[in-house]
């Protein structure tokens, strides 16, 4: 199995994240920093004890602790969040989504109760990754390939319990204006670890797309995007920061129609199926209009819009 990516290069709209540190780096931005901040480490103090005892102890309180807290946190940052569609009731369910931000782990970790595959580095995220921790996510570690059985093993023991897990395909981040390819190699290993000593069936995968559509009240725009991205060479504090000076923000969470992988399936075609409709449904978030994805015979995907 292929390790995980590095974050996409970052390029030209490095330069648009320098000029909006500038822009909330004013008084009213700092101000807005340390309040936000603060607010944030009262609510970590407040959770972060319980949810240890109910990993430790394994009280069913340990898989709604973390909702509270991401749900907290987006009203301190006056994120708000458009839901459309729903999540599939069908067990045991693999998310396919886009990754955009570490936003994004507190926008899906508010819905309900899940995990996620992340990269080992998120483990080192100030308060983000000791939550991703008490949450039970599981981190990969793309330097060594010998990790792949524990990996494995670990999405195993989630599905079984019918915890639904979130992978951001993409294998890495991108700029908030695009999808990057979607890697199938998890797919099959989630499919590979349940099937393999369970009764189970089938897997329900469900793609999801995560569009941010507004800051301060106004449409985002390629540029606002960017902005609102963590991806390239970034570095976490700085971006983290930002967003905390930064105002409110807005996003659109897309659930796409559930797909079924069971023993016969091809794991590259439905992984190209997932990211087809994360692009069609994240083109209608961002612009407000149906758009049209086409799988074409050699699986290469055209994007076309009404």
């Amino acid at each position: 199995m292929a390790p995980l990516q590095q974050r996409s290069s970052c390029a030209g709209p490095c330069s648009a994240v320098a000029s909006f540190i500038d822009d909330v780096s004013q008084p009213r931005g700092m101000l807005r920093l340390v309040l936000t901040s603060a607010a944030i480490l009262v609510l970590a103090a407040m959770i972060f004890p319980f949810q240890y005892a109910s990993w430790r102890f394994k009280w069913r309180l340990g898989h709604w602790l973390p909702i509270l807290f991401h749900r907290g946190v987006l009203r301190i940052l006056n994120i708000r969040v458009k839901i459309i569609g729903e999540p599939a009731k069908d067990r045991p369910m693999l998310i396919l989504s886009n990754h955009v931000s570490w936003i994004d782990i507190i926008a899906l970790g508010s819905l309900f109760p899940l995990s996620f595959i992340a990269k080992s580095e998120v483990e080192a995220w100030p308060l983000f990754g000791l939550m991703a921790k008490l949450q039970r996510s599981i981190f990969v570690d793309r330097t060594r390939r010998s990790a792949t059985k524990e990996m494995t093993e670990s999405i195993a023991e989630r599905l079984e319990e019918g915890t639904p897990i979130v992978l951001f395909a993409e294998s890495t981040t991108s700029d908030g204006n695009r999808i990057l390819p979607f890697r199938s190699a998890l797919v099959g290993a989630a499919r590979d670890a349940i099937l393999s000593d369970s009764p189970t069936k089938h897997v329900c995968l469900q793609p999801v797309a995560l569009a941010y559509n507004g800051a301060d009240g106004l449409p985002t725009g390629r540029m606002g995007r960017a902005r609102i991205g963590w991806y390239g060479d970034m570095e976490m504090l700085p971006h983290l920061a930002s967003i905390l000076r930064g105002g409110a923000l807005e996003m659109t969470i897309t659930f796409g129609s559930p797909l079924s992988y069971d023993r016969d399936g091809d794991r590259k075609r439905l992984t190209q199926q997932a990211e087809a409709d994360v692009r069609r449904t994240m083109v209608e978030a961002l612009t407000g209009r149906k758009a049209v994805v086409a799988v074409q015979q050699d699986l290469s995907i055209k994007k076309l819009e009404k």
